[in-house]
């Protein structure tokens, strides 16, 4: 089970140091016309010590964290995530791999990535980096020059929970993103609301045009899916697909059926 409460006392130290275990999870996108596997997005856990399994999220997002104490949280659960990709990983998906902005602008990120990228068995070009633009870094200057040195670096970048806050309409089309991730609030219940329906159709339209990719996240209900489809979005995510699920134990079981 995962747990979605705020840092307790004693964790932050805990995972710093190594102490706390801390385990990738996987959780599966589809391309819904065929129901074909096409990425995996990979997510850092925390497993306490009575073996419940917290996601990291609230950590990060901890308005009592220092920014040293968020960037040393975020490179240690980026550590994790790619010595599994190195040993899990294949070339036949992308993976998507989730970072917090202000790790952009600390040199120990620049200085690991090479050396994370380096023991992938495949290239670079089928690593997504993604991150939520609005949180961490507010110059747009700075956010398009750090998504350009990813690029060099071979990479793609996806720009999650577009939706979520109206300035990042304005800083996704600044960064030219390979990706976007609609959020979870233009699909909750999105068979029942015309203008969500109509907006995630609209936001297709223009990734298409763009020749971006565009994913609806937090798909939970058949009705949502159905919803979703109709507005002619390409690729999904979310609980009907299939939950996140540690990557050693769990082999991946593909939905019988996507109407």
């Amino acid at each position: 089970m995962e747990s979605d409460v705020n840092m307790p006392d004693g964790i932050l130290e805990s995972l710093l140091s190594g102490e706390s275990k801390v385990v990738a999870h996987v959780q599966p996108m589809y391309r819904l016309l065929d129901n074909r596997l096409v990425a995996k997005e990979y997510l850092a856990r925390h497993v306490d010590a009575e073996g419940v399994i917290h996601a990291v999220g609230p950590y990060l997002q901890d308005p009592s964290l220092s920014w040293e104490d968020r960037l040393r949280l975020d490179l240690r659960f980026l550590e994790t995530t790619f010595e599994t990709l190195a040993r899990t990983g294949d070339e036949r998906h992308l993976h998507f791999v989730n970072l917090e902005p202000v790790s952009l602008e600390a040199p120990s990120f620049w200085d690991n990535l090479p050396r994370w990228l380096a023991a992938l068995p495949f290239g670079p070009d089928r690593v997504v980096l993604e991150f939520t633009e609005s949180q961490g870094i507010h110059d747009p200057e700075d956010l398009n020059r750090f998504t350009q040195r990813l690029r060099e670096l071979g990479l793609m970048v996806a720009v999650d929970d577009l939706g979520a806050g109206v300035a990042s309409l304005t800083h996704m089309a600044r960064i030219a993103p390979d990706f976007i991730k609609a959020d979870r609030s233009l699909v909750e219940q999105v068979h029942r609301r015309p203008y969500q329906a109509a907006l995630l159709n609209a936001l297709s339209h223009f990734a298409k045009a763009m020749r971006i990719g565009f994913i609806a996240e937090g798909i939970e209900t058949q009705e949502e899916l159905e919803a979703v489809m109709d507005a002619d979005v390409p690729w999904g995510q979310g609980f009907i697909l299939g939950q996140p699920w540690p990557t050693r134990s769990r082999p991946l079981i593909v939905p019988n059926e996507i109407v």
